[in-house]
C-alpha cells in the first residue's frame, strides 16, 4: 500500500511557498511594509491549526503556512529593498522612505 501523505506534504509545500512568492511583491507593492502584521496573525492562525489538527499530513501543511507567512515578513522589508534598487516596479501612488519631502526637493532644486 502506498503512503501518500509525504507526497502530499511535499506538493502542498511546494505551492504554499510558490504562492507566497506572488503575494509578497503585492502586497509591498499596494501596502507596503506596514502589512507586515497581516503575515504574523496568518503564521500565528497556522501554528495554533498545526497543534490542533490531530492529521499528521494537514497539521504539517499547517505549519509549513504558518513558518512561510512567518519567512513572508522578513520578505516584505526585502522586497522594500529590492524596489528601492530598481529591481521592481514601484507603486507611483505610494511615497517610499527614502524620498523626499516635496519641501527639501524644492530647496535641492529638484521638480
Amino acid at each position: 500500500m502506498l503512503n501518500l501523505g509525504g507526497l502530499l506534504i511535499g506538493i502542498s509545500t511546494f505551492l504554499i511557498i510558490g504562492m507566497f512568492h506572488p503575494v509578497t511583491v503585492k502586497a509591498e507593492y499596494y501596502w507596503g511594509t506596514k502589512c507586515w502584521w497581516i503575515f504574523l496573525l496568518l503564521g500565528i492562525a497556522g501554528v495554533v491549526a498545526s497543534l490542533f489538527i490531530t492529521d499528521v499530513s494537514f497539521s504539517a501543511i499547517c505549519g509549513v503556512f504558518a513558518f512561510s507567512s512567518f519567512w513572508t515578513i522578513k520578505e516584505i522589508f526585502e522586497q522594500e529593498e529590492r524596489v528601492r534598487k530598481g529591481w521592481f516596479p514601484r507603486n507611483p501612488k505610494r511615497t517610499y522612505p527614502w524620498d523626499k519631502p516635496e519641501e527639501e526637493k524644492k530647496k535641492d532644486g529638484v521638480s
